[in-house]
């Protein structure tokens, strides 16, 4: 049995009455897809595409049961095109080129083209990667790539700039809520209104799904075998099948934000014995750790930023080993960089700098650029005046200038007021000096 015939019966699988029901109820056409209205809503490009007949190869970022694998169907399906599934953990080289001489062949016999789709495309090594690369560029195949990982980090930058990359987000729990009540009446595919559910117990599974679809479907298929026939589903059910009760954690919901609000704010106020229970919390509960991290770095650069460089160094290594051990052993990198931060000084004052930075750039416009400090590669930008005035600060006692760098507009623009605390101190010092040196010398020059 060869690829197009293992898709064929597999897509007889997906819709028989014995195939889960997250299975089952994959949206048959582009209508009946709920969700990711951003990149395939009505009238988007990659819509237009589909529609179109003209759509190129292309990556699925995002996270699990957000739809990858339905849109890349829905995408060959809907061009008339051939779906080959592709599993970037079982398949290697030799594979690789069947499938894709399978794939030429068959765009010359039959003028249609064959949609590759790569599952967790990111586990592909780089040979396995560059082996689609020369197909991908003749337009023999049409490559769809999932992962749920960044593919800037994980795909290979020839073959990732011959792809489009879209970025799928979390189904959000009105989406969930639209894909349970259809299984729940679908009669072809669903349970056929064999199971009823009130408004409180379809919201406990838009919650308890997490944004991923399979999940919500699995969940509601599993309590359906649960409850005798005809009595309809309470909440308890849902809670003694889910078997987490009311410590579920919703990533999307208002616990989130309480518990990553706790987490940053305890490891702001110094209490490293209060900001590891947040953390924990958060692990117990499913969090991703990597989310976690992501908050860690913003928290590193924001809130302790010039006063200890070096929380950022640690967070972002703590990153590294967390993706090199995984869970539970490189939750212990992540402990470790929260401790610190939480025993760092803190200064805020990159943060606001920035932002007042922002601010200006944002509603000031344009401004040009000072004469002064513009190259002049030709000579009519000399004689214009590009450059003439610059004071090179390596000639110059302390490498101090009296040049002035802003704009007109902005002369005399005061952002960074650096704090006090550990290695900023330092920076205060030079900053206060920096200003007297360059007043004198401008007084000097007067």
């Amino acid at each position: 049995m060869d690829f197009f015939e293992k898709e064929a019966v597999s897509d007889e699988k997906s819709t028989h009455r014995n195939a889960p029901l997250a299975d089952r109820m994959r949206p048959r056409t582009v209508d009946e897809f709920v969700g990711q209205s951003r990149i395939f809503g009505a009238g988007t490009p990659l819509r237009q595409a589909i529609e179109r007949d003209q759509v190129g190869s292309l990556i699925l970022w995002g996270p699990p049961g957000s739809g990858k694998t339905t849109l890349a169907q829905l995408i060959a399906k809907t061009t008339r095109g051939q779906f080959v599934p592709f599993s970037a953990v079982t398949s290697g080289i030799r594979e690789v080129k069947a499938v894709i001489s399978k794939a030429s062949n068959y765009f010359k016999m039959s003028g249609r083209r064959t949609y590759i789709f790569i599952d967790e495309i990111h586990r592909f090594n780089k040979a396995q990667q560059d082996a689609f690369l020369p197909y991908v560029e003749s337009g023999d195949i049409v490559l769809i790539g999932a992962t749920t990982e960044n593919p800037s980090f994980e795909v290979n930058s020839a073959l990732l700039s011959r792809m489009r990359v879209y970025v799928l987000e979390r189904l959000t729990p009105d989406d969930i809520r639209t894909l349970i009540k259809r299984a729940i009446h679908d009669k072809e595919r669903g349970l056929g209104g064999q199971v009823s559910l009130d408004d409180e117990a379809v919201e406990f599974i838009a919650v308890a799904a997490d944004g991923d679809a399979r999940r919500g479907l699995s969940l509601l298929e599993a309590v359906a075998t649960y409850v005798e026939k005809g009595r309809p589903v309470t909440l308890e059910d849902l809670k003694q099948v889910h078997q987490k009760g009311l410590s579920l954690y919703d990533k999307a919901g208002e616990e989130h934000y309480n518990l990553i609000s706790a987490l940053h704010k305890t490891i702001r106020g110094g209490d490293p014995d209060a900001s590891l229970y947040w953390l924990a919390r958060m692990l117990e509960a499913g969090e991703d750790p990597m989310y976690i991290i992501r908050r860690l770095v913003r928290f590193a650069t924001e809130d302790i930023g010039l006063a200890d460089p070096y929380a950022l160094t640690l967070t972002l290594n703590a990153r590294d080993s967390y993706h090199f051990l995984g869970s539970p052993e490189g939750e212990l990198a992540v402990a470790q960089a929260v401790i610190y931060m939480a025993c760092a000084p803190k200064s805020n004052s990159v943060y606001t700098a920035f932002s007042s930075a922002k601010k200006d750039a944002s509603e000031k416009g344009s401004l040009p650029v000072p004469l002064d400090l513009r190259n002049a590669p030709t000579s009519l930008m000399k004689e214009i005046g590009y450059g003439r005035n610059y004071q090179y600060a390596h000639e110059f006692e302390k490498g101090i200038t009296s040049q002035e760098y802003f704009p007109d507009e902005l002369v005399g623009r005061s952002y960074y007021h650096p704090n006090r605390e550990g290695r900023e101190k330092r920076l205060a010092e030079y900053l206060e000096h920096y200003k007297e040196f360059r007043a004198q010398m401008k007084k000097n020059r007067t």
